[in-house]
């Protein structure tokens, strides 16, 4: 497959390795452990500029502690930031994931909105976060999920001129049919994690390479 800058070219690669992802990582999902739409969204939040991994290890014990809505809002603020130090940007997150439950105590009933402007309202949630917390929670497709991970796959393999997430999510929802707009995440963050990492290296022989061989020698930045 040639390496055309068009949309059409675009279009034809990207749905190429649409394809080809659904082929080669056809299970792929979300890696967070959660057990109810509220432990989803402190997860998502969790995971800003943290692994996944981490953040599994951190809520293993956090959910345990934490059981009810209620018991974020009743916590003491200096004790959560310890339960979560290891997430990094601790003092920022558990601002943010109790003001988040104090805000869906008081306006939604204790329930998590399914709308994306409802839960733009939510501290600590931008776009990236909601369209996470959309599919997995609601079953709502309304865009594709934006991390470290899709963002360099994105320019790596010239599916958009832009390093803005949210340009880049509007790009590739213009290359993909909505059907792969909630897989296509996971499956680039998964090919990212078991196949191509940011750092440098040979990819020539990576599974997707063959479709546009030029990202073979591009190495963008992961943020």
């Amino acid at each position: 497959m040639t390496g055309a800058t068009t949309f059409e070219g675009r279009t034809r690669r990207a749905r190429a390795i649409a394809r080809a992802l659904a082929k080669l990582l056809p299970d792929a999902k979300i890696a967070l452990r959660y057990g109810s739409h509220w432990e989803l969204v402190v997860a998502v939040v969790l995971s800003a500029q943290c692994t996944d991994k981490k953040v599994n290890e951190v809520t293993a014990r956090l959910f345990k502690k934490y059981r009810k809505l209620d018991d974020y809002i009743t916590t003491d603020q200096h004790k959560f930031e310890q339960d979560i130090r290891e997430t990094g940007f601790f003092r920022a997150k558990t601002k943010n994931i109790l003001a988040a439950a104090r805000i869906l105590k008081e306006r939604f009933g204790g329930r998590v909105p399914c709308s994306m402007e409802e839960l733009l309202t939510l501290p600590g949630v931008a776009r990236k976060t909601a369209n996470v917390i959309l599919g997995n929670a609601c079953g709502v497709i309304a865009g594709i999920a934006v991390d470290t991970h899709v963002k360099r796959f994105a320019q790596k393999f010239d599916l958009s001129d832009s390093r803005d997430p949210k340009r880049i999510e509007r790009d590739l929802m213009a290359l993909l049919p909505r059907a792969e707009w909630r897989t296509i995440t996971y499956r680039l963050i998964d090919y990212g994690r078991h196949f191509c990492p940011a750092r440098k290296h040979d990819c020539a022989t990576h599974p997707l390479t063959k479709l546009y061989p030029r990202a073979g020698t591009i190495w963008p930045k992961a943020r």
